[in-house]
């Protein structure tokens, strides 16, 4: 467990989740981990095994979206010699490398039908057969398993087994998003950033200006901790003065006047297709929301204008005036500024 960061967050939502997350943690039954893209659904399947009756034995993880179904069976319930053409000798799967221990899904709502089947029957029965054979193995291996799409929506489409989420679904652990973590923005960047200076030799983190601190605080943060280490460790490695608070930060690293044209994606497979609504679901503050929105576009204008006032007005179509008197309005107006 030496390698697992702590925990790290002080809001109510978070400590909340730290105390579901310590009671299902003992109890040796499937657990389903529910959560945005970067709210850490890998670091809570890793803390339930740790604090788990298992924690001596293996976690084994495996991301059930990252190989096409045609290699899933093989990677979860291993291969025999001559399964498939190239398949020379036995491979162990990952349910067997996790014997004793607990195996991550990691996107399990990626899994097809026929693969979905046999996972519910090691889960129901602890049973499965390795690809091209018909030996019956016994594991006992306990499954986390996370996504971030709606698999009751998803089984009632016919996408997800109704019986394979009723045993995921003894107990469904549901992460905040960072936007609902009150507090923990200002926590989790002074981490960060402190962890990026040491990393390229300053002698001391000078900490974030008052402006990127409310611009941080802000921000609706759709890629959540993920999403914010990331606009922290840039804005600490692209500040030239480490001697003075860090006063510039670019949430999106895509913003240019130069970026290519957006093209339409290719077609996606019913089996592709996102069974959940938007990946950020509507505000329930739709003025704070409007405010984090518009703190974004003010800050990323003075940032690629170098903080040059005029300049950042320029390209956001606002009046010198009027642009001050909104940077303003979102307490980012510099307090040097004449």
């Amino acid at each position: 467990m030496a390698d697992l960061p702590a925990p790290m967050g002080e809001s109510p939502a978070f400590l909340a989740h730290l105390d579901h997350l310590s009671r299902v943690a003992p109890l040796d039954r499937p657990v389903l981990i529910i959560g945005e893209r970067g709210t850490g659904k890998e670091l809570s399947a890793a803390r339930v095994h740790f604090l788990s009756k298992r924690w001596a034995a293996p976690i084994v993880k495996f991301n059930c979206a990252a190989l096409p179904e045609s290699l899933l069976e093989a990677e979860l319930f291993g291969v025999e010699p001559g399964a498939f053409t190239g398949a020379a000798k036995r491979r162990l799967g990952r349910f067997e490398l996790a014997d004793g221990g607990t195996l991550f899904l990691d996107e399990v709502g990626n899994a097809g039908l026929p693969v979905q089947e046999k996972i519910l029957r090691v889960i129901e029965y602890g049973e499965f057969e390795r690809l091209g054979g018909s030996e019956t193995l016994t594991v006992s291996v306990r499954v986390v398993a996370a996504t971030n799409l709606d698999l009751p929506a998803a089984a009632a489409a016919g996408r997800f087994r109704e019986d394979l989420l009723d045993r995921l679904a003894f107990d469904v652990m549901t992460l905040p998003p960072l936007r609902a973590r009150s507090g923990d923005v200002a926590l989790l960047s002074d981490h960060f950033g402190r962890a990026m200076a040491k990393d390229i030799g300053w002698p001391a983190f000078p900490g974030f200006s008052k402006s990127v601190q409310t611009a941080l605080e802000a921000y609706a943060w759709p890629g959540n901790v993920r999403e914010l280490k990331n606009v922290v460790e840039r804005a600490v490695a692209f500040w030239g003065n480490p001697s003075s608070p860090i006063d510039a930060v670019t949430f999106d690293p895509f913003a240019s006047p130069y970026r290519p044209a957006r093209v339409a994606g290719p077609a996606q497979s019913p089996r592709d297709e996102p069974v959940a609504a938007p990946t950020q679901p509507l505000p329930a503050d739709f003025k704070s929301a409007v405010a984090a929105f518009e703190t974004e576009l003010l800050t990323r204008a003075l940032t690629e204008a170098r903080h040059n006032q005029r300049v950042a007005a320029k390209r956001l179509g606002l009046g010198y005036h009027q642009f001050r008197n909104t940077l303003r309005k979102h307490g980012l107006l510099p307090s040097r500024a004449g």
